[in-house]
C-alpha cells in the first residue's frame, strides 16, 4: 500500500513545517558542543595530561573510524590515566587492527533486514529507522562502525519508501529511532519526522535510542521536551551508559528532565573488558542510574564486530557478573544479560 493511496490517517505531509518553540541559547549550546568535538588523538592526550610514550595511536583504526568525543565527556575522564574506563571506550587502539576469524564487519547481518533506505525490520511489531547517520561520540566497540550509512541516510524527500513500508504493515506498532544517534538531528527535523509517523494510525509507541543525553546533556532542550510532551506516542527513551563515571550531575539533571517530559527512560549497556567487567562497577552503574530516574534495561554481550577483540567478555564471565549483581541489588536494578543473534525473534537472554 502506498501512502499516496492510503487513508488520511496514514498520509504524511512532506510540506508541513510547523513552528516550534525554541530557546536559542539552549540550541546553540548543544550544537556548538557537537561541532567542537575532540577528533585529534594528540589533543586528547594533551587534555588529559597522558604520557604519549605509554600508548601508541592505532593509525589504521583512527583512519577507518576516527576519534570523535565531546569535550564534556573528556572532562569526566581521569587525567593521566590510560586505563580510565571512559577513555578506553573512545581511544583508537592499536588492537583494533588485529585480525580475528570470529569477528566480522556485520555480525548482526543487518543488511538482510534493510527493507527500505533508512529502515531495518528485525522483529515483529516494530521497525528501526536510521534517523541520523552520525553520532556525537565514536564508541570503539560500535556494532555499526562498518554500516552502510551512505545508502541509509534519507533526506526528507527520500523517506517515502520507509514510510510507505510502515504504513502498509498494520502489525507494526512501535518505531525505534536509531542511527547514528537520532538526537544529533535538530529539533525541527525530529518534529518533521514525528509528524509523518504520527499520521500512521496503527503506530502507538516511539522509542529513541540515544547517547546524546549522556555525552552532551545540553541536548535535552526545552524544545525537545515540548516535542516529546506534545506527541500522541508513548515515548520511550533508551540511553546508553556503560559506567557510573559517565553520569555526572549535568547528565543526571538531563535524564530527570526527560522523565518530567513524560518519557519512560531506560538504559542499555555493553559489558566491556577493562571498562565495566567487575561486579562492583556494574552495581555502581545501576545505582547511579536509579538516582537519575533511569532503570537498567539490557546488558549486552559485545557484538562480534571486526576491531573489537580487546573488548570481548566470555559468556561465563558475563553470567558470573550478573549473578553477583543479583546478590546485592533488587531485581529491578539488574539488567537482562542479552546477545543479539541474527534471525531470532528477539534478543537472546542469557541471564
Amino acid at each position: 500500500m502506498s501512502l499516496q493511496n492510503a487513508s488520511a490517517s496514514c498520509h504524511p505531509s512532506a510540506d508541513a513545517t510547523p513552528s516550534e518553540p525554541t530557546t536559542s541559547s539552549a540550541a546553540e549550546s548543544w550544537q556548538t558542543a557537537l561541532a567542537d568535538l575532540v577528533t585529534d588523538p594528540a589533543e586528547l592526550i594533551a587534555l588529559l595530561g597522558l604520557n604519549p610514550a605509554q600508548k601508541t595511536v592505532g593509525l589504521a583504526a583512527q583512519q577507518a573510524f576516527p576519534l570523535r568525543v565531546p569535550r564534556a565527556f573528556v572532562e569526566r575522564m581521569q587525567p593521566g590515566n590510560w586505563n580510565d574506563p571512559l577513555l578506553r571506550q573512545v581511544w583508537p587502539a592499536q588492537e583494533e587492527t588485529e585480525q580475528h576469524p570470529d569477528l566480522i564487519a556485520d555480525p548482526l547481518q543487518e543488511q538482510s533486514f534493510n527493507a527500505a533506505p533508512g529502515l531495518l525490520q528485525k522483529y515483529a511489531g516494530r521497525v528501526l529507522l536510521m534517523a541520523a547517520p552520525h553520532c556525537a561520540i565514536h564508541c570503539r566497540y560500535c556494532f555499526r562502525r562498518h554500516f552502510d550509512y551512505d545508502s541509509n541516510s534519507p533526506g526528507r524527500a527520500e523517506w517515502q519508501p520507509a514510510l510507505d513500508h510502515i504504513c502498509g504493515d498494520t502489525s507494526i506498532h512501535e518505531v525505534i529511532l536509531s542511527g547514528g544517534d537520532p538526537l544529533a538531528n535538530s529539533d525541527r527535523q525530529l518534529r518533521w519526522l514525528l509528524q509523518q509517523l504520527e499520521r500512521i494510525a496503527h503506530l502507538s509507541t516511539l522509542r529513541i535510542h540515544t547517547r546524546l543525553p549522556v555525552v552532551i546533556p545540553e541536548r535535552v532542550t526545552p524544545s525537545l521536551c515540548n516535542l516529546l510532551q506534545a506527541s500522541r506516542f508513548n515515548i520511550v527513551m533508551v540511553i546508553h551508559s556503560n559506567h557510573a563515571q559517565e553520569l555526572d550531575m549535568s547528565c543526571a539533571t538531563a535524564l530527570q528532565t526527560l522523565r518530567q517530559a513524560g518519557a519512560t527512560v531506560l538504559n542499555q549497556s555493553v559489558i566491556l573488558r577493562g571498562v565495566n567487567d567487575e561486579v562492583a562497577t556494574l552495581i555502581s552503574l545501576s545505582e547511579r542510574l536509579f538516582e537519575a530516574g533511569v532503570l537498567p534495561y539490557y546488558l549486552h554481550l559485545p557484538d562480534a564486530v571486526d576491531g573489537t577483540a580487546h573488548f570481548q567478555v566470555s559468556d561465563q564471565r558475563a553470567m558470573q557478573l550478573v549473578q553477583g549483581m543479583r546478590g546485592c541489588l533488587p531485581g529491578y536494578l539488574v539488567p537482562r544479560l542479552v546477545r543479539e543473534i541474527p534471525g531470532r525473534d528477539a534478543k537472546t537472554i542469557l541471564a
